[in-house]
């Protein structure tokens, strides 16, 4: 016996559909037929899947970014530090250069007690070279991170080679000194038979800050930072 088989009605299947989204009372969703049940649930995850995305994942996405933007940067800096860590021991020598180094020239700076002798010692370099001065007077102390600095306005008179030979002999002194705004000039008036010209300069010299003067100096720092 020969069976038939049904042909599917896709004309009544979609009618069927439809007719289940029709006259849908959005207040009582409990009572609604399957399919649409099913596409409102459907659409609900969807919104949910969305929202998570846009609310979280975003920000994480933007995170990662970000983290992928510095990874050229983290990988220079790995580069670097295993290129320090491989010399270290040529750094430490280094290290301990530089700190001999500095340590000599703190012992080119006087201390608190050593400037008056100091001073001394450039009026003496200027009555031996036989110049006269007019003008010797030390100025303010300007104190800095690690140091001070002594300002002397100076004008000396007296032959050119003399007040060469004083300049010499002041760069040579045990303590460092240096000489700025040098202004070298005939004396006013009549020239001099015997060629004498007057010196001006600044003459800086520099101490080294006891521990009280750099303990202060840290706490003044603070403070600053503190009120930025």
């Amino acid at each position: 016996m020969a069976t038939s088989n049904p042909k599917l009605d896709l004309n009544a299947w979609f009618a069927e559909v439809a007719s289940q989204f029709q006259d849908l009372n959005f207040k009582e969703p409990g009572q609604w037929p399957l399919l649409p049940k099913l596409a409102a649930g459907l659409a609900v995850m969807l919104v949910v899947v969305l929202a998570g995305y846009f609310f979280l994942l975003s920000d994480e996405e933007a995170n990662l970014d970000a983290e992928r933007a510095r990874e050229p940067q983290l990988r220079q800096d790995y580069h670097n530090k295993l290129a320090q860590a491989v010399n270290l021991p040529e750094l430490r020598k280094q290290k301990s250069q530089v700190e001999e180094y500095v340590t000599q020239l703190e012992k080119q700076l006087p201390g608190k007690a050593e400037i008056d002798s100091l001073l001394s010692d450039i009026s003496s370099a200027g009555v031996g070279r036989g110049l006269q001065f007019e003008l010797f007077r030390p100025g303010q102390v300007l104190i800095k991170d690690y140091y001070a600095e002594l300002p002397i306005a100076v004008k000396v008179s007296g032959r050119y080679h003399d007040i060469g030979a004083f300049a010499a002999d002041v760069a040579n002194l045990s303590r460092i000194v240096t000489l700025h705004n040098l202004i070298v000039a005939a004396p006013t008036g009549a020239r001099d038979a015997n060629g004498a010209l007057s010196m001006e300069a600044t003459a800086r010299t520099y101490r080294y800050l006891d521990s009280t003067e750099v303990a202060e100096q840290r706490k003044a720092a603070a403070k600053a930072g503190a009120k930025k």
